[in-house]
């Protein structure tokens, strides 16, 4: 298989998952598709807010904030101030550049378009040749059962930061969703599946329950590659880890592999795990053992660069 002509699918959500989507980018250009996760969008001041696909959009456009790898660089926050002069309470940080894409989805959405056009002619507006889709134009959210009771996912994730035991997961509107005929199309013309290092529960799974998408990729026998978001028994970023310990499995690079076991034919693990690999290659799974921590965009570029190369063997 040539990669340097194939047509590559990438399942991302958040930071981590958009850094190496961006490395993907830079291989691949307009030839690689991007399928987002939309179960942790929000509606905030009547603002229709997609984390996940922003992360992402921005990342790719080069204007993502390097320091927190989401939002957007050089913001202001002249809004947030003014809703705190309000007597508002803002939770959810804002800035003022982030929230002008808010405005225009929102109002695009009012006027009857379809997020995935709306994202469409967003990221064509930021430059962007690859093609970056919403998994599904329907809403589907994140649910979280906690301690502390039934939460929504940026309740948990930004407003009680992570802090309440997570007891179990559910998306809420999975089951009326259906796969959008853009994502449909890609899947058909895929060469290569590459599920990015996101948060296994929150970032991946809600893409993969989408109209079973799961089983649809299972079916196609083209080559499924995961990489890992777990090097040396903690997450990059964000709270994959605690979810692990919290829904009772040892966070590392084996217990991601057996959460995608029956679904990828290629793993990527981390050199500092590299005592996992018997485990996940008793797993079914083909094993890429490389340094996958992503600190520079050069890293970036480097690592999809070695998926790549190494599936020009399969």
């Amino acid at each position: 298989m040539s990669t340097e002509t194939c047509h590559i699918v990438a399942l991302a959500g958040g930071v981590g998952g958009a850094k190496l989507a961006d490395g993907l980018y830079h291989h691949c250009g307009e030839r690689l598709t991007i399928i987002g996760n939309v179960a942790d969008d929000l509606e905030l001041w009547g603002l229709r807010i997609c984390p996940d696909l922003d992360t992402v959009m921005y990342t790719l456009a080069g204007v993502a904030n390097p320091t927190t790898g989401w939002g957007v660089k050089d913001d202001t926050f002249a809004m947030l101030d003014m809703l705190a002069a309000y007597g508002e309470s803002p939770w959810f940080k804002l800035g003022d550049k982030d929230t002008a894409t808010h405005i225009l989805r929102s109002h695009w959405l009012r006027q009857g378009m379809r997020l995935t056009e709306i994202t469409q002619r967003l990221t064509g507006a930021l430059g962007i040749e690859a093609t970056l889709l919403p998994v599904t134009d329907d809403d589907v959210r994140t649910i979280v059962h906690t301690d502390e009771g039934v939460l929504d996912f940026q309740t948990y994730f930004v407003a009680r930061r992570c802090e309440p035991v997570l007891q179990s997961i559910m998306f809420r509107g999975i089951e009326r969703a259906t796969l959008t005929p853009e994502v449909k199309s890609a899947l058909k013309e895929a060469d290569i599946v590459i599920i990015c290092p996101s948060n296994p529960f929150v970032s991946i799974d809600p893409i993969l329950a989408v109209e079973n998408l799961r089983a649809r990729l299972w079916a196609q026998a083209v080559p499924i590659v995961a990489v890992s978001p777990i090097i040396g028994g903690e997450a990059v970023k964000g709270p994959a880890a605690k979810m692990f310990r919290e829904l009772e499995q040892e966070p590392s690079a084996l217990a991601v592999a057996h959460h995608y076991a029956g679904l990828v034919s290629h793993f990527v693990l981390d050199e500092r795990d590299a005592d996992q690999r018997d485990a996940i290659e008793a797993l079914g799974m083909h094993v890429i053992v490389t340094d996958t921590l992503m600190q520079t965009r050069e890293d970036r570029q480097r690592l999809a660069q070695q998926i790549l190369e190494r599936m020009e063997y399969v």
